[in-house]
C-alpha cells in the first residue's frame, strides 16, 4: 500500500541523507560520485584490458583466422568484459 519504498531501511536512509548533505556543503551537483586515486586507477587498467582485447579481436577478424583463434580471441574478451561487470560502485559510509 502507498509509495514504493525508496530505502531498504533507516540506516540507508539516514546515508543517503548524509551523502546529499555533505555533497551540498561541498558545492558540488548531487550526482557526483567521488572514488579513491587507487579505485580510478582500478578501473583504468580494467578498460585498457577490455580495449585491447577489443583491439586484438578486430586484427584478428582482418587476417581470417580460424575457428579456434576466434573462439579463443572471443574467449579473452568475454574474461575482460567479465572483470568489469564484477565492479561496483558503492557509497562510503563515514
Amino acid at each position: 500500500m502507498g509509495r514504493p519504498r525508496l530505502y531498504c531501511g533507516q540506516a540507508c536512509r539516514q546515508r543517503a541523507y548524509e551523502q546529499r548533505s555533505a555533497t551540498a556543503k561541498a558545492g558540488l551537483p548531487g550526482d557526483v560520485v567521488l572514488v579513491s586515486r587507487a579505485e580510478l586507477d582500478g578501473l583504468q587498467d580494467r578498460l585498457f584490458q577490455l580495449r585491447c582485447a577489443l583491439e586484438d579481436v578486430q586484427t584478428l577478424l582482418q587476417e581470417r583466422p580460424t575457428k579456434a583463434e576466434l573462439e579463443r580471441s572471443l574467449a579473452e574478451l568475454v574474461h575482460s568484459t567479465g572483470r568489469l561487470d564484477r565492479l561496483w560502485v558503492t557509497e562510503r559510509s563515514n
